[in-house]
């Protein structure tokens, strides 16, 4: 049996919350003089450990999945499987060359043109001239971005940057192909292009390690996966098995979440401080029909002074298939001037999806314009399950029969 090539032992990774990043000369010479003196240090300066005692390892041409919620420890791990960062404790040994695609704009240099940023990391995996050249145009028309392609790389949009990031890394053959969310930010079209890519990558011995919120990708991609849990490997199998055990933890089944201890990304001005889904009587509840009314209350913190919120709902399925985005303004909704504790109820009214588990991810923030900046992202926070067709119809519902369940107006008209 061929050697694995990628062996993890053990790899912890602790950060000093305090310690690391101070902003005031006199707060490095106060740590100077504790450990001069032998005097403990504050007491809010204490340790973080994003990754705790995780092994595994992957064989030559596997397609591995990495998921778990917001702050599990995967892009953390992503580091470290690309040379980023360090780990505390442990050991890695990975048998090829590595070639990572983990936020927009990594490993490029704003700078330079598209071409010579291909040549620059093409010369970081060790490739020389001529063989970057005899991949040059293949790589060029996958990014779709032939006219850009002599532009300095900080004039692309963040769209350009990934289809063009993307195309470098899968295309200049390293041994080991490591992909981020970054992916999100591409089209619909330009995702589905890549996902096949990294089936080929595959299908010709090469390994590709996949970090994804999307379900669906994940299920269609990858043939394991690996499921962190506050750092730790909650399970490594098969898709199946990891998927069934992520969803069972990853959202909150009861109806009621308290989101203080919860890891997420946001500036923090507002935060969700705890979540409810009640039923068209006001009662906690994730158990309905099809036609019912589902309530899902929101109670808020203020932690610094806005003037305005901007509320964002997604609804997905178990799988990660998005099925609804829902935009406050889109129903004339607005929130100005928040008190310090607010709480908002969302109605939704005559729920018409099909038997099956659903997921709630919850985004509020600022917008002005094009641009946003986010306050507190939550995502697949809350679960609910649809169970039977309610009043809508007597007929048997499986789930493979569709996700939407619609009665248009029927006519009959004689000749």
């Amino acid at each position: 049996m061929a050697k694995p090539i990628i062996e993890v032992q053990d790899i912890s990774k602790c950060y000093q919350l305090g310690a690391i990043g101070a902003t005031r000369l006199r707060d490095d010479l106060e740590r100077v003089w504790h450990r001069i003196t032998g005097q403990s240090e504050k007491a809010d300066e204490k340790e973080f450990w994003a990754l705790r005692d995780v092994s595994f390892e992957v064989q030559p041409g596997e397609i591995v999945g990495i998921i778990g919620r917001n702050g599990a420890g995967k892009s953390t791990l992503l580091k470290i499987l690309s040379r980023i960062t360090e780990p505390t404790s442990g050991e890695i040994l990975m048998r090829g060359r590595v070639a990572s695609l983990l936020e927009v704009g990594t490993g490029f240099h704003g700078d330079l043109t598209g071409r010579e940023n291909i040549f620059l990391n093409g010369a970081i995996l060790g490739m020389s001239k001529a063989e970057i050249r005899n991949k040059l145009d293949e790589i060029i028309a996958f990014a779709e971005i032939e006219k850009f392609i002599d532009t300095p790389v900080k004039r692309y949009s963040s769209g350009m940057y990934v289809r063009l990031a993307f195309a470098v890394a899968a295309h200049l053959e390293p041994e080991i192909l490591i992909v981020d969310e970054v992916l999100a930010v591409g089209d619909a079209s330009f995702q589905k292009k890549c996902i096949g890519k990294m089936q080929d990558v595959s299908q010709g011995g090469r390994t590709v390690i996949f970090v994804s919120h999307n379900m669906g990708t994940v299920q269609q991609l990858c043939s394991r996966a690996i499921v962190l849990q506050r750092g730790q490997v909650q399970i490594i199998g098969s898709t199946a098995e990891a998927l069934n055990v992520y969803s069972k933890s990853s959202a909150a089944k009861s109806g009621y979440v308290d989101c203080q201890p919860i890891v997420r990304e946001g500036s923090g001005d507002v935060r969700f401080s705890s979540l409810r889904i009640l039923d068209a009587a006001g009662n906690l509840n994730t158990d309905f029909s099809m036609g019912d009314d589902l309530v899902l209350e929101v109670s808020l913190k203020r932690q610094r002074p806005v003037n305005t919120i901007r509320f964002s709902i997604h609804i997905s399925t178990i799988e990660g298939i998005k099925l609804a985005s829902v935009i406050d303004f889109d129903s004339g909704f607005s929130f100005k001037n928040p008190d310090e504790k607010e709480v908002v109820r969302i109605r939704f009214k005559d729920l018409r999806f099909y038997p099956g588990n659903y997921l709630f991810s919850l985004w509020i923030g600022n917008a002005a314009g094009a641009s946003f900046d986010t306050f507190d992202k939550l995502d697949d926070c809350l679960q609910f399950e649809i169970s039977n067709g309610g009043n809508l119809t007597t007929r048997n519902l499986p789930k493979s029969s569709g996700l939407l369940f619609m009665t248009p107006e029927w006519e009959r008209i004689k000749i």
